[in-house]
């Protein structure tokens, strides 16, 4: 094919560039992310990077038709009922990396999916995120943020009973199953390992920074640079996940992902830090001369709140992340909000007031990023527009009843149903995107329903 200009602003200069820097790669991962945030791609040669830039790279529409497991989902309309055609991916500009200890070596390329005529694909994340930020901007503002990445490090092989267990120290195989939270010491025999996530991250161009021992054992957390473009947050929090996941394997563990991988112990978050700032640089969340909360951080929360229980499948999007609320674990269970207040949803962070933020808090780290920083984005302008009071601060314990608190769903099924009925859902990932992320979760929660469970062996076996 010849070369046609390309939908995503992505320039052959970029990639011929980044060839002549690095005369050692071999070959590329060519990653595009489905709606549960799974890369989906190929591994092509050196020599084919080119053509992808000039000509796009044709794929299947299916693969953004899948479920958990890599399986069409029929409901999704992508399969059959387009005739599972090709449609044409696009390299994503500033992506094009090389990856840490790869042998022989390899770098990697982001990638969106456009129609055949370079229009966005309505059911690629990306583009449902990219709306959001382009809407927001037609009213003269820009979000900036970042993700807080928590997960845990696993023993290879289970234990005894069947179940996880923490990994040893990859250092000297020392063992623990405390807690240990915010321990040094517990860090350092972990420490070759997230040297080489460090570097990994650096030669990715990401700004990793703060490494926590986290509330249970083997549990962490690792902070990300603020970023003034959401979508390069978005976008470091899914290239980061990969890095922890490659790293790990090859110190021999396993990193897991899961929202609550221990039944008896904190799950995994991914707090989404956001800011709103106007075309002149300010930042519209800061509080005003007389120290009184911004009126369009107010309106955000209110947003937030009100649309949170028809957005909750978006923050937990399977079965497991379910299991992550729980009174007291640091998982909020209703769409409260504060002032330095770890039990709500929604935290105001103390500090600097020039770096005014809020705190989304009820995400599993299992989420797709791009779809949570979409359904944010869209709730904060939902606030704005309606100039919605959040309604009283929590100041105590954001587990307490709240009786004044938007309703949320007790379960996936029920946030399965109320995704499902949601105009503003609908409007904020948009129509395609939000009929494709419902069907392959109904697929999904029907996978699980007719699966005969351990639980069920328990309970019931001797029994009934």
């Amino acid at each position: 094919m010849t070369d046609i200009p390309s939908p995503s602003g992505s320039t052959v200069a970029e990639a011929e560039a980044f060839l002549a820097a690095h005369p050692e790669i071999e070959a590329f991962d060519i990653v595009l992310h489905d709606a549960n945030g799974i890369g989906r791609g190929k591994i092509v040669r050196r020599h084919e990077v080119l053509s992808i830039y000039r000509s796009g790279r044709h794929l299947p529409i299916s693969i953004l038709g899948l479920d958990i497991c890599g399986e069409d989902v029929e409901a999704t309309g992508l399969i059959w009922d387009q005739g599972d055609g090709d449609l044409r991916a696009w390299p994503v500009p500033g992506t094009l990396v090389a990856l840490h200890g790869t042998m022989p070596p390899r770098g990697e390329l982001l990638l969106s999916l456009y129609g055949l005529d370079g229009t966005r694909m309505g059911s690629d994340p990306r583009h449902a995120l990219q709306a959001q930020v382009d809407a927001l901007a037609a009213e003269g503002l820009r979000p900036s943020g970042a993700f807080e990445l928590e997960f845990f490090l696993l023993a290879a092989e289970r234990g005894p009973d069947g179940r996880v267990q923490p990994a040893r120290d990859v250092l000297d195989g020392r063992g623990g199953a405390k807690t240990d939270v915010y321990s040094v010491d517990r860090l350092h025999g972990m420490l070759p390992l997230f040297g080489d996530i460090y570097a990994a991250a650096a030669k990715a161009g990401i700004r990793a920074e703060t490494m926590i021992s986290e509330y249970a054992p083997g549990q962490y957390e690792l902070t990300l640079h603020y970023r003034t473009d959401v979508m390069q947050a978005a976008d470091d929090l899914l290239r980061l996940k990969r890095i922890v996941r490659a790293q790990a394997r090859a110190h021999g563990v396993v990193a897991c992902f899961m929202a609550k991988p221990m039944e008896d112990c904190a799950g995994s978050g991914m707090h989404f830090h956001v800011s709103l700032c106007d075309d002149a640089g300010r930042n519209v969340f800061v509080e005003d001369t007389e120290g009184q909360w911004s009126d369009r951080l107010r309106h955000a929360i209110g947003g937030l709140r009100e649309t949170m229980g028809e957005s909750m499948l978006v923050f937990a999007p399977h079965a497991n992340s379910w299991r992550r609320f729980a009174a007291q674990s640091y998982a909020p269970v209703s769409p409260t909000w504060g002032v330095n207040n770890r039990s709500v949803a929604l935290r105001i962070p103390a500090g600097d007031k020039a770096a005014r933020r809020i705190e989304h808090r009820p995400s599993g780290v299992d989420a797709n990023p791009y779809l949570v920083a979409a359904t944010v984005l869209a709730g904060i302008r939902h606030g704005l527009a309606g100039q919605i009071d959040p309604g009283p601060e929590t100041t105590g314990n954001g587990y307490a009843d709240a009786p004044e608190a938007p309703p949320v769903p007790a379960d996936w099924r029920a946030a399965i149903a109320a995704a499902k009925a949601s105009d503003f859902l609908r409007g904020a990932l948009g129509a395609e995107m939000h009929r494709t992320f419902v069907a392959i979760k109904e697929a999904e929660y029907a996978r699980v329903a007719r699966r005969v469970s351990d639980v069920d062996y328990d309970l019931y076996l001797y029994s009934v």
